[in-house]
């Protein structure tokens, strides 16, 4: 029952982080805030969907924190998907932080694809000028963070279908 709670807490997290970053293409410090409460909070009383303990926890966050920043200095991704990466990190534990990543490059990566031909943007025109890439609708880029979040509850959703939940 404590992880069936747990799993239901992730999901939704995951739920508002997509939506905000779908939406607005900016997820709120409070979001982050909650997201990192409670996992370490189901880590503390051992009832994660990811059953990672609190020191894998706290592994998984500064390992998730440090592993995109570079990306976040280099101006290629926001801060929202550094914070949400580390706070999977604490959820998931740093064990499924690199397959978390490819999983949500590879959605990235269609979704940009898709921006491309929706925006008919040829491929030589990328980069010429400051402005976004292309843009949908008034906005800009694809929503990493939202990637993520799908990623990590697609995993969560093998590993119930497969009886893997403790």
């Amino acid at each position: 029952m404590k992880v069936f709670l747990g799993v239901v807490i992730f999901v939704a997290w995951a739920v508002v982080v997509a939506v905000c970053d779908y939406r607005r293409r900016r997820i709120p410090n409070s979001v982050v805030v909650a997201g990192f409460v409670a996992a370490f909070g189901c880590a503390l009383v051992q009832s994660g969907p990811f059953g990672v303990s609190l020191t894998q926890a706290l592994t998984g966050a500064l390992i998730g924190l440090v592993a995109l920043l570079p990306f976040f200095a280099l101006g290629v991704m926001g801060a929202g998907d550094v914070k949400v990466f580390a706070v999977l990190g604490a959820w998931c534990g740093m064990h499924a932080l690199l397959g978390l990543w490819m999983a949500a490059s590879l959605a990235a990566g269609i979704h940009a694809l898709w921006l491309l031909t929706v925006t008919r943007t040829r491929l030589a025109d990328l980069g010429r000028d400051s402005g976004p890439t292309f843009e949908v609708v008034g906005k800009a880029s694809t929503p990493f963070a939202a990637c993520l979040t799908i990623a990590a509850s697609g995993w969560l959703g093998l590993q119930v279908l497969s009886g893997g939940l403790r």
